[in-house]
């Protein structure tokens, strides 16, 4: 298990180092002057290059990528002076002179726009992106596990058909083009009979000024984000549901005179959840990734709208930073399901 463990860590480094390369090397292939964002387009040739000395730019590709690197690493060499430990907040380990080997948090850098962290930027955004995910993924869950139980009760009826007819459509249709189309008609058109905003927000400041969380704003984006997942879910819980439902102890509840009610919740769905809560928890870090653009559409501040605001500033700390640590969470969540899967099934890590 140990070693199953430590090689699929491996995996997720090597994946994770390799995201870091493409989103480096993408934005650094574009023709912006980062000094003139910083300092604006009519600043002197002198400022500019002492911005660029100070964010090192001035230094070759491949020594800027070394030293974002090092800057993002936990355990990174840095100055050994009072400045640079403020600026990175680290933990001295091994002094090596005018260096030293430090333990840190991983460090994003500062926005070309606001000079803000990055790291607060994207604290400041997490939580509205967490909770339009979580939102998604309780409704896709309540609504695909309540429809696969039905249909896998009434097999081959109407209701069965339609609904695995509408299943497929819902994992064909992305979650943007679902959100186009919720916010253009409920939103906009059926405005005054739903009372529901297209970018209404998800929060907004009483009268108190606290920040509120308007939970009717949370209704279409949901919706939206949890369209692709319904379907999935639907097609998981229906199909454990009619293996299960054929079992030998199944038929004996039933001989024994078990209600239909218990036998369904108590005894099948019981058992038929195991595959649809290791699929739901695989799916949260892609409804992390697909709230890009329903963030967008419906105007939440989250970290999808981070991400597309600074690509449109051309703020390249901001926009690595959401990227990358969206892949980063994409990655530890596939790698803690790997070992679920792991852990439910020896088998698993035995063939591998």
């Amino acid at each position: 298990m140990i070693k199953f463990i430590l090689n699929k860590f491996f995996y997720g480094i090597l994946v994770l180092l390799g995201v870091v390369f493409v989103i480096f090397a993408l934005f650094n292939i574009l023709p912006v002057d980062p000094a003139r964002l910083t300092l604006g387009q009519r600043a002197d040739v002198e400022s500019v290059e002492a911005i660029n000395k100070e964010l090192g730019l001035d230094k070759p590709k491949f020594v800027q990528f070394s030293l974002y690197l090092n800057d993002l690493s936990p355990i990174a060499l840095h100055d050994n002076d009072e400045k640079t430990k403020e600026k990175y907040g680290y933990l001295k380990l091994i002094p090596f002179g005018e260096k030293a080997l430090v333990l840190k948090a991983p460090y994003l850098r500062r926005s070309y726009q606001t000079k803000k962290e990055v790291a607060k930027i994207l604290q400041e955004a997490l939580p509205q992106t967490i909770i339009l995910a979580f939102s998604a993924m309780i409704f896709a869950s309540v609504i695909g596990i309540f429809l696969g139980v039905i249909a896998a009760v009434k097999q081959h009826s109407w209701f069965d058909n339609l609904a695995m007819s509408v299943s497929v459509l819902g994992i064909s249709v992305p979650s943007y083009f679902s959100a186009i189309l919720l916010g253009y008609f409920f939103g906009i058109v059926l405005h005054k009979y739903t009372g529901l905003d297209q970018t209404g927000g998800l929060t907004y400041i009483d009268d108190y000024g606290n920040k509120v969380l308007a939970f009717r704003n949370l209704i279409l984006p949901a919706i939206a984000l949890g369209s692709r997942p319904i379907g999935i879910i639907f097609q998981l819980t229906r199909s454990a549901m009619l293996d299960v439902l054929s079992q030998d102890f199944i038929r004996t509840a039933r001989a024994k005179g078990v209600s239909n009610i218990t036998v369904l919740f108590k005894h099948a769905l019981r058992n038929a959840l195991n595959p649809v809560i290791t699929t739901v928890s695989g799916w949260f870090a892609s409804l992390l990734a697909g709230a890009f653009f329903v963030e967008v559409i419906f105007d939440i501040k989250g970290l999808g709208y981070t991400a597309v605001d600074a690509l449109q500033k051309f703020d390249f700390p901001v926009a690595m930073g959401t990227v990358l640590f969206t892949a980063s969470v994409f990655i530890v969540v596939n790698f803690l399901v790997d070992i679920l899967y792991a852990v439910l099934d020896p088998r698993i890590r035995i063939g591998k």
